[in-house]
């Protein structure tokens, strides 16, 4: 098929590149019918360039198509060469003072919290970086794409409208001039002409429906060529897509990814290319394979010369926006053609058309023409205004348009509402000219239909459909919302008119909603099904917002506020017209008073959480006190009409509702009930809800007489019968009612305590309480930092926010908190000062119960520690404002007294009633409260006032003739020594203090003021009394704790005597195993400490004794006992690796014997040091294994830990481990066979060594030929040596069978290849992972600047002692002729022999990998050789020899640029050796090397360079040999390099080396410098490693988050051509920026398709990643395909805390530390170690498809 079509698409027509566009553009200049020409020569053209194939060919057609078509016009445009053209219009134009920068997806984007109007006005990165925001508070965000920059708007912000670049155009020109004055005549008039024939063609092309002909632009042959065009929906998955395409269209799943990836960018894509038959079938295969589950996915089949026209008409479309960018003339004439009427009438301009066709076209089309509205009619002051007026005039058919549309919102033209209502000037004048809030509400209530009987909403199941369909209908309120968030500053009647017509729409709107959901207590049996509750809520979240903002509106103008209260109070009424129907009135009297009222109960009638009517009411009502009306023009307010009854009625209702849901008698209503209630109180919604109730029933409270207010109140609680009847509590508890009924009505008679304290304490609202709003807020952080200390973000939440999503929080915190900062985790937190408990309220009332509760436990604990006592008395409160005022009456009221007198009898009789401690402390409270009130009056009393609140008289007096009970105050004296109420003493105490303060006041006021002193005296002696009964009780405390204490002492002491033997074990125990931890510090004399050679330190061995962790057994460490181990990681790594581009191409025929000093790949072992038996572990892992079997068919998930793969987690601290190394002693003494005095030299051992060698190379040829008499002649043995002699090994089976497993774990993971016990590469990778492991550890100490010893912990030093000395034990289970092998090619590197050609020269050999592996494969050639040299002595001569040769592998390299450093003059001895022996280099090389003069430069290079391989070989000789390091070595002193000179037996002048053994030497470096990579390398033809190798650290990252959002809006998606990235992701280890977490830029890997993280871990980390997300700043760590965790970013805002997904938007800045921290995981390789931790601690993680990130 392939090649078919190629064969179909026919190389373009040379013709085409021979139209001149200068002579077309004559041609039409010339023309009658301009019109028809331009047609014609398109409708020819068009077809030719565009769409000639089955795929597009976006380069060819844009370079035809600006030749051939856009050419001719701007010609025609600029009537000469629009080269020249263009560049002088841009220099005539003045430069516009609007930025209009249109965002791309993921730009940041800055708001600042100070000056910006509204949240929606934002900055561009340059623009705020100019500007004088960035010293404000400013809030940072990624757009969603679509909107603009609207710096140099000047109605957009407060202050600072211009950045420094665009202030400068700001010209004092008057703003109004025509800017086509600028252009010459003929100019306007050709682009008149060429912009309204361009703009209509695309048009009409793009809204043209018909599939087969043109408009005007019939062809001259038409062919039977058409596309299969595949559209987009926000329906179908891009799997869906996927599958459907591959079975319609037979492509590859690569090329179908493509065709949706295209799908789901531009909302469409041709699938199929051909006649119309082949497209049509392709059509319906697509169409019968998605109308199974949804509707279809839409497919059309079009003619390829409509698409043509269509691609064109999109690529006019960006011209013309292109073009008017020179000039602000040809903006306004495209305005004014896009505006103009066209002939049919009404909604006939071009912009009408295309808005109105808006939900019909495909995504990229709509973005293409929306960009072009923004950059011309919404940058054009003049036509914004008239196109705001045709938007809002077109605005019911474009949301209904909307609503019915599948695409988000960003695609649809409705999305512009934001640019154009959030401009305060439009939005005033469309309220006034088109009644744009009336438009908007009653858009809103048509899109609503479900009403009830009685006209209120009611919603269907919320199905997905249903909120997907509801969430598109609150875009309206969003809309309503831009329109109000500005507020009017003057009024015109106008604006007066509008806006109260407005009103009483969103009164109509209310009103469906007053009263929707009723619901009625279930009894008997559980609500079988959940109703539905979301949806109202939802709606009421959020209009909460647009309500308060109308109340706001209101408050600006009087008459407007008294009209709306009219209008408000109307409403209501209508919905309680049928308030009493069938309802019984009843009459309730109680202490001589009655009120009639109706019989009702909550817990049986219909009650309704929602009543917007009466809480905007009671808004309304609030802002009369506030803005004074009410006191100003109480002629004009309807106050008196108002019945105080109806108006608390349904409120009281709500909050009755919640208390019996608390109490537990609406159990049976299920989950919906009680998530309305939460709702009802939470932050979001209480505003306006739970505390406009509060409000409704203090405004009833202070227009009716208490009494009655509290009888229906007892009515509604239904606890009337309680109060009313005396006596009837006794009854009650005596005639044993159900339990359940008593606990309820307890409840019941606390939650409405508690309710009489807020309608009486809760007066903080500006309003109601003579305060101001920060006083308001104040008091909430107060309340919430009661609690406990909270960070920021947690603050932010428990405030409400204002429309412009702000607490006015940072205003106030200040004064009443403190702000501790964060440590390395955590985040930081303010604390409450404590001058701020007093105004502690402990029935603040938007504390929730569990909130309540902590605070108080909090605020008692406080009191303790600063030993006061631990009453919580009421706060002292500001006064009510006047229309308030007589609410105060209510604490005196006789109703009143009498619940508290008779709760108060209960608690003194307390076994003969129900009563509850909660209960007595609310009635403490209010007492209290009445007390404080009370006192307040008297302080503020002035001359002619009488104080009319006398509650401390009411409650000395005593009850009634008939049953006398006694008076309040008795009560509580008695009640002050009740034993049954110890927690409630210290309140009870400060009661009756406050009591006497205010007889004493009362007295000093009507008599002379000495009265007082007395006051304070008795005062003082019952503080006195209160001390002294509290020390003794302190000393009674004091001497039962002492006397408990001395009983334990005296149990244990007789535990210990009859345990005896047990304890004596104990001891002995813990003697050998501290001594078995530190076996590194056996005492031994001050003598010098030798790490290696026949100098080296003899170390008495120890007894090694372990406990297994799975059998808690102990043993000893023996080499012929059973085998323990170690529970261990093995991992590739790249941490040290100087160049991440090296892959092994096969590791199956890879050598790894030679480390390449790049390290480009190491192997690292890491344990957590956790020892269990060797079979122990077997049967473990055994079992692991077979759970996972089991668990595999029960259910597929993924484990933190891959059991395939030989993963288990450690049994005791769940660390991730794949293998166990065995725990052996220290090996070298195992092969050391006594020694002889007169050790050879260097010299003499070399000789030896290669005569040994040649013998093993002749005996091993002579095996494979047959001719061996001859040879074997020739070949003198040395002496002593036996090559046949097979050396036996010394470990038992168990220990070699551990020997076994955890090599070839080592080689499998470091090479990636199946295990093989038998390869000759096995010792090498362990040799090689001992070696990584070193180097990456000395790293590690050496950057945090520790000193080499002393200073690891246990699970890192036990680990390298057993790594090292498991490398050293394990060739004795390899075979040993191979072990031989490596160890004669690993020598020929250093002393060159004829058998072994082309080993890497010596700048390509890691030294230290090097050391480590000949020193460890020594013993196998040593094991043969009787002649008495002792081992010690071979690594010593091994270890001076690589030495050497690393010495001149640092001359060689080091770039010894002299600088003028202040250096000795007087030469030393080792600088003139240094310069003696670079010298002798220069000759070697044949003096390529630089001239140096100065030795101490050399000197100084030598040691810096040399230090890490000396660091490195002390640590490995240490574990090798266990010498212990001596004292110096173990803190960071001056002379290291002395210490470990003298350690490793070096001297301190390395140069003696060479003279020392000059007969030999001279001639090995000779021969290392003759290698041609050794002189390529001088003549600068190659590079090569210097030395030292820097540490690898994580990249730089910027101090500003927002430089990286930048950076990541700017990056695109390398595989889809220069398409934004939606998750891009920058690598911390590399910073390459990667798009992650998409189909586009997937690749295979090892079979699967992998996401751009996952396939970049196996180049650049061997499969551990590090990554920044930059969209959600959040860090990822990524191991292997399966294994991932989110780990919190190192970055923070102001307040210490890491703001995961940018939701907050608060500036984000480096912090140091915490970076230092990600830094040192990686270092340490704890990376995957972190993620299995993560992901054992949470299962979701383990869910997560890594692969595809």
């Amino acid at each position: 098929m392939a090649a078919e079509l190629e064969a179909e698409v026919p190389a373009f027509d040379r013709g085409l590149l021979e139209c001149s566009a200068e002579e077309i553009a004559a041609k039409w200049l010339q023309a009658s019918e301009l019109q028809k020409e331009v047609y014609q020569h398109l409708a020819y053209y068009v077809p030719k360039i565009y769409c000639r194939g089955p795929n597009p060919a976006p380069q060819r057609e844009d370079m035809l198509a600006q030749h051939v078509l856009l050419g001719p016009m701007e010609w025609y445009l600029c009537g000469e060469d629009p080269a020249f053209g263009f560049p002088k219009l841009e220099q005539a134009n003045k430069p516009s003072h609007l930025c209009g920068r249109v965002f791309k997806v993921g730009e940041p984007t800055y708001s600042c919290r100070d000056c910006a109007v509204d949240p929606t006005c934002v900055l561009c990165m340059e623009c705020f970086l100019g500007s004088i925001h960035r010293e404000h508070r400013y809030r940072m965000t990624t757009s969603g794409g679509g909107g603009f920059c609207d710096c140099g708007d000047t109605e957009a912000w407060k202050e600072g409208p211009y950045c420094q670049k665009h202030e400068l155009n700001t010209s004092e020109t008057a703003e109004e001039e025509d800017p086509l004055v600028h252009l010459p005549e003929d100019m306007v008039a050709r682009a008149y002409n060429i912009f309204a024939i361009t703009f209509k063609y695309a048009v009409d092309i793009l809204t043209w429906e018909k599939e087969n002909e043109l408009p005007g632009l019939e062809m001259i042959e038409k062919n039977d060529t058409y596309y299969c065009m595949l559209f987009n929906d926000e329906v179908h998955t891009y799997e869906q897509v996927i599958y459907t395409l591959q079975k319609a269209v037979n492509c590859t799943q690569k090329e179908a990814i493509g065709f949706a990836t295209t799908v789901d960018r531009d909302g469409r894509r041709s699938v199929r290319y051909g006649d119309f038959q082949y497209c049509d079938q392709a059509k319906s295969v697509i169409v019968r394979n998605t109308s199974r589950q949804t509707k279809p996915l839409k497919v059309q089949v079009m003619h390829s010369s409509i698409v043509a026209h269509q691609s064109f008409g999109l690529k006019l479309l960006t011209w013309l926006g292109s073009v008017i960018g020179y000039s602000d003339g040809l903006r306004r004439i495209l305005c004014q053609v896009g505006l103009q009427e066209g002939p049919d009438g009404e909604n006939s301009s071009l912009v009408d058309k295309l808005m109105l066709y808006d939900s019909k076209l495909w995504k990229g089309a709509r973005n293409v023409y929306h960009q072009l509205f923004m950059s011309s009619l919404l940058m054009d002051l003049k036509y914004k205004k008239l196109f705001a007026i045709r938007f809002a005039r077109n605005y019911e058919r474009l949301q209904s348009d909307f609503m019915k549309d599948d695409h988000d919102r960003e695609f649809s033209i409705a999305d512009l509402s934001i640019q154009i209502f959030t401009v305060p000037s439009l939005a005033r004048m469309l309220i006034t000219e088109e009644n744009l809030m009336t438009t908007i509400i009653k858009t809103f209530m048509d899109h609503l239909r479900h009403r009830d009987i009685q006209g209120r909403f009611q919603f269907e199941r919320y199905t997905a459909l249903q909120a997907f369909k509801f969430r598109r209908v609150q875009s309206l309120i969003l809309d309503l919302k831009y329109v109000l968030i500005s507020k009017p500053t003057e009024w015109s009647e106008d604006l007066r008119h509008k806006f109260l017509e407005g009103f009483d729409a969103f009164l109509e709107l209310l009103k469906c909603m007053q009263g929707m959901d009723p619901i009625t207590r279930q009894v008997g049996q559980h609500i079988e099904m959940e109703p539905e509750w979301e949806a109202a809520f939802t709606l009421q979240m959020k209009l909460t917002l647009v309500i308060s903002m109308m109340q706001d509106w209101c408050a600006l103008d009087e008459k407007v506020l008294i009209e709306a209260y009219k209008k408000c109070l109307t409403v209501l009424m209508q919905c309680h017209s049928g308030f009493t129907d069938g309802e019984q009135p009843i009459v309730l009297s109680m202490c001589g008073h009655s009120v009639e009222t109706i019989r009702y109960c909550v817990s049986q009638e219909k009650v309704s959480i929602h009543l917007p009517v009466s809480r905007l009411l009671a808004g309304l009502h609030v802002l009369l006190s506030k803005t004074e009306v009410a006191y100003k023009f109480p002629e004009l307010l309807p106050l008196s009409e108002l019945s105080p009854p109806m108006l608390i009625e349904h409120p009281l209702r709500c909050l009755v509702l919640c208390a019996q849901v608390h109490a537990g008698m609406w159990r049976r209503n299920g989950f919906s009930l009680v998530n309305q209630i939460y709702y009802y109180h939470n932050v979001k919604c209480r505003r306006e809800m739970f505390d406009k109730d509060i409000v409704m029933l203090q405004t009833g409270v202070s227009m009716m007489d208490p009494n009655h207010f509290l009888m229906i109140m007892l009515s509604r609680f239904e606890l009337y019968q309680i109060f009313s009847t005396p006596d009837y509590g006794k009854r009650f508890s005596t005639e044993n009612t159900n339990k359940d009924v008593v606990q309820q009505n307890n409840t019941l008679i606390e939650e409405m305590l508690y309710l009489i304290i807020m309608i009486v304490g809760e007066r903080f609202s500006p309003g109601i309480g003579q305060v101001n709003a920060t006083d308001e807020i104040k008091r909430e952080i107060i309340h919430q930092l009661s609690i406990r200390p909270m960070a920021h973000s947690e603050l932010v939440k428990a405030l409400p926010e204002d429309e412009n999503r702000e607490t006015g929080m940072e205003s106030v915190i200040e004064e009443v908190a403190c702000f501790k900062k964060p440590g390395l985790t955590g985040r930081g937190l303010y604390e409450l000062k404590p001058e701020c408990t007093k105004n502690f309220n402990l029935y603040f009332y938007h504390f929730s119960r569990a909130e309540q509760s902590k605070a108080e436990e909090a605020q008692r604990k406080l009191k303790r520690q600063n030993r006061e006592d631990t009453a919580l008395p009421p706060p002292a409160l500001p006064p009510f404002c006047p229309l308030f005022a007589s609410l105060i009456n209510i604490l005196q009221s006789d109703v009143m007294l009498c619940i508290m007198g008779t709760i108060l009898q209960w608690a003194v009789e307390h076994n003969g009633y129900a009563w509850s401690e909660s209960m007595l402390q609310r009635v403490l409270h209010l007492i209290g409260m009445a007390l404080q009130e009370e006192k307040q009056h008297l302080e503020n009393l002035s001359e002619e006032n009488v104080v009319t609140f006398t509650f401390t008289q009411k409650i000395s007096r005593p009850g009634e003739a008939p049953n006398n009970s006694p008076s309040i105050l008795a009560m509580l004296e008695t009640l002050q020594n009740a034993p049954h109420l110890e927690v409630h003493k210290d309140m009870i105490r400060w009661i009756l203090k406050t009591f006497n303060t205010i007889k004493k006041l009362r007295e000093s006021s009507s008599t002379s003021p000495v009265a007082e002193t007395e006051g304070n005296v008795m005062e003082e002696s019952s503080r006195d009394k209160d001390k002294a009964e509290r020390k003794r009780k302190a000393e009674i405390a004091r001497l039962r704790r002492e006397k408990i204490m001395a009983q334990m002492s005296e149990m244990q002491r007789h535990f210990i005597n009859e345990n005896k033997e047990l304890f004596q074990q104990t001891l002995e125990e813990l003697d050998t195993s501290a001594s078995g931890v530190h076996d590194n510090s056996p005492v031994i004399s001050d003598a010098k400490l030798t790490a290696l050679g026949p100098e080296q330190t003899r170390v008495a061995e120890h007894r090694q004794v372990v406990m297994c962790i799975l059998c808690q057994e102990e043993q000893e460490v023996k080499v012929d006992s059973r085998a323990m181990v170690l529970a261990a990681f093995i991992q590739r790594s790249t941490v040290l690796s100087k160049n991440r581009n090296r892959i092994i191409p096969d590791p199956e025929k890879y050598d790894p014997l030679f480390m390449h000093p790049d390290l480009s790949c190491g192997t690292h072992t890491g344990s957590c040091g956790h020892i269990m038996h060797a079979h122990c572990w077997q049967r473990y892992f055994d079992a692991v294994q077979a759970k996972e079997q089991r668990r595999q068919q029960r259910l597929r998930v993924h484990t933190s830990y891959d059991v395939e793969n030989g993963e288990f987690l450690c049994p005791l601290c769940e660390c991730l481990s794949n293998t166990v190394i065995p725990l052996l002693p220290p090996p070298r003494v195992l092969f050391n066979r006594l020694d002889f005095s007169g050790q050879p030299n260097l010299s003499q051992w070399i000789k030896t060594i290669s005569l040994q060698m040649k013998a093993r190379y002749l005996l091993r040829d002579e095996d494979h030929s047959s001719n061996s008499s001859e040879k074997m002649d020739q070949l003198q043995l040395p002496e002593g040596f036996r090559p046949d002699y097979k050396p036996k090994n010394p470990y038992s089976e168990s220990i070699k069978e551990m020997l076994t497993t955890f090599g070839t774990a080592t080689y499998k993971v470091g090479l990636k290849v199946h295990p093989n016990e038998e390869d000759p590469r096995v010792p090498i990778m362990c040799w090689g992972s001992c070696a990584y492991t070193i180097q990456t550890i000395e790293r590690i100490l050496a950057d945090e600047d520790k000193p080499l010893f002393g200073h690891l912990p246990c699970r890192q030093d036990d680990c390298l002692k057993s790594l090292t000395r498991f490398a050293a034990a394990h060739w004795t289970v390899s075979s040993l002729s191979a072990v031989q092998g490596h160890f004669c090619t690993l020598l020929a590197s250093l002393v060159p022999n004829e058998k072994n050609e082309n080993l890497p020269c010596i700048l390509d050999i890691d030294m230290f990998h090097l050391l480590v592996s000949l020193v460890l494969s020594f013993p196998a050639i040593h094991c043969q050789d009787f002649s008495g040299v002792s081992l010690g002595t071979g690594d010593l001569h091994l270890f001076h020899l690589v030495t050497m040769a690393h010495i001149i592998q640092i001359l060689l390299t080091s770039s010894t640029e002299e600088n003028g450093m202040d250096q000795e003059d007087t030469s030393s001895e080792e600088e003139v050796a240094v310069l003696t022996l670079y010298k002798f280099l220069c000759q070697c090389t044949g003096s390529a090397l630089k001239e140096v003069s100065s030795g101490w430069h050399l000197w100084r290079n030598l040691k810096a360079g040399i230090m890490p391989f000396l660091r490195c070989s002390a640590l490995f000789f240490h574990y090798l040999n266990g010498v212990p390091a001596p004292s110096e070595l173990q803190v960071n002193g001056a002379n290291q390099f002395e210490r470990l000179c003298s350690y490793l037996s070096l001297p301190n002048n390395l140069t003696c080396l060479f003279q020392e053994n000059s007969e030999i030497l001279n001639t090995l470096v000779e021969s290392w410098c003759s290698s041609n990579e050794v002189k390529r390398y001088l003549e600068g033809k190659r590079h090569a490693i210097s030395y030292a190798r820097e540490s690898n650290k994580l990249i730089d990252l910027p101090d500003d988050y927002s430089c990286l959002i930048n950076q990541a809006s700017n990056f695109s998606c390398p595989k889809s051509g220069g398409d934004k990235s939606r998750a891009p992701t920058l690598c911390l280890v590399c910073g390459t920026m990667l798009c992650s977490q998409s189909y586009c830029c997937q690749t295979e890997l090892e079979g699967e398709d992998v996401g751009a993280c996952t396939a970049h871990t196996y180049t650049c980390g061997s499969g551990v990643g590090i990554f920044l997300r930059v969209r959600e700043c959040q860090v990822l760590f990524l191991a292997g395909k399966t294994k991932g965790c989110f780990y919190p970013p190192p970055y923070l805002d102001d307040y210490g805390e890491t703001d995961q997904g940018l939701r907050r938007g608060n500036p984000l800045h480096l912090c140091k530390e915490r970076f230092k921290k990600i830094q040192k995981l990686w270092q340490q390789h704890s990376i995957t170690e972190e993620i299995g931790h993560a992901q054992e601690a949470n299962q979701t993680l383990v869910g997560i498809d890594w692969q595809h990130l």
